[in-house]
């Protein structure tokens, strides 16, 4: 019975028993009639105590469901405050099963793998190991989830497109932000730098090239994409290369960044909802006879089917799939800002 239905009832019952008091009082009912009448009217009383104590607990549990919906509300916040954190992480991470299946994965682990994270999201950790080494993987992925200290497993990883490298894998026993058991954390490292200066190398004569140290540092790069996996995803490439970089969704936010600095190289995806990326182009073209400017620009496009030559027709200097090997893009940015 609802609150309502309940105070109607009680307003009908005392309704009742003025009425039967007054046909009493009428009829001079004998004493026993009268008697059993308070009787009732007494239980009225308690009863309406008892609807008052009702309307008490009733207004405490609305209390009580307000301060819960708080604190879970500020449960929600602690979450995604501590999921953008591992998304947005410069180091590489990712959560997969005791079988591999990656259950979440940051940008910077994306991007060393050479993939967007919603096209990982699903798929194995194992696929991208040397063949040779999949199945002491697997088997090393299934004890850790029974071992409480951290394990350390060095394999080969071979990003699509890109080349292998060697990785250590710091893996622990933990949950998913779903809060799932049975996953494992795993902290990816490239290592093969530092494997490589372990080895004794000859000291070069003087005849013998000395490699040049990275040309990408303090270069600075605005990319303009409404899709905000890809923006997260070109601008941990880059930055791995010491690129200082710049993302924005929108033509309009890529010209008020133009407004504020100028910067070394632009790189924009064509197919964008509002204005394209043909629109931009054409307005930095204006910029640049108004300023006197000369950014390079490269296009970076989402569909095997894009007109290259369309591309560059409109003035843009270079052409890239988005799915292009990171060293693609390096050394395209390398080649536009001539730092190649």
């Amino acid at each position: 019975m609802s609150q309502e239905e309940f105070n109607y009832s009680f307003e009908i019952i005392q309704q009742q028993i003025q009425t039967l008091e007054s046909y009493i009082v009428e009829h001079s009912m004998q004493q026993q009639t009268v008697e059993a009448l308070e009787s009732l009217a007494t239980s009225m009383k308690n009863l309406e105590f008892f609807k008052e104590e009702m309307q008490a607990n009733l207004k405490l549990m609305q209390l009580l469901e307000e301060e819960l919906l708080q604190h879970n509300e500020k449960i929600i916040a602690e979450c995604k405050v501590y999921h953008d954190l591992f998304k947005f992480a410069p180091n590489a991470y990712l959560v997969t099963n005791a079988e591999g299946i990656i259950l979440e994965i940051n940008y910077t682990a994306a991007a060393l793998l050479n993939l967007l994270p919603s096209l990982l999201i699903g798929k194995s950790l194992i696929n991208f190991v040397s063949k040779q080494e999949r199945p002491f993987l697997l088997r090393k992925f299934k004890q850790s989830l029974n071992v409480k200290s951290v394990q350390e497993l060095e394999v080969s990883i071979c990003p699509r497109g890109g080349q292998a490298f060697d990785a250590l894998l710091l893996v622990k026993p933990g949950r998913a932000t779903s809060g799932a058991l049975g996953a494992l954390q795993i902290s990816l490292h490239n290592i093969t730098k530092y494997k490589q200066l372990a080895v004794p190398q000859q000291v070069p004569s003087l005849s013998t090239p000395v490699a040049k140290p990275n040309g990408l540092d303090g270069l600075r790069v605005l990319f303009v994409d409404d899709e905000a996996d890809t923006r997260e995803l070109i601008a941990a490439v880059l930055m791995q290369h010491g690129v200082e970089v710049t993302t924005v969704a929108t033509v309009a936010e890529a010209l008020e960044e133009l407004e504020r600095s100028r910067p070394d190289v632009i790189i924009s995806d064509i197919r964008m909802p509002d204005e394209d990326g043909y629109a931009l182009i054409r307005k930095i073209k204006a910029l640049e006879a108004e300023k006197g400017w000369q950014i390079p620009t490269a296009a970076l496009t989402a569909y095997l089917g894009e007109d290259r030559t369309k591309a560059l027709n409109a003035g843009f200097q270079s052409h890239l799939h988005k799915l292009a090997a990171p060293t693609e893009l390096i050394a395209m940015v390398a080649q536009l800002a001539g730092r190649g």
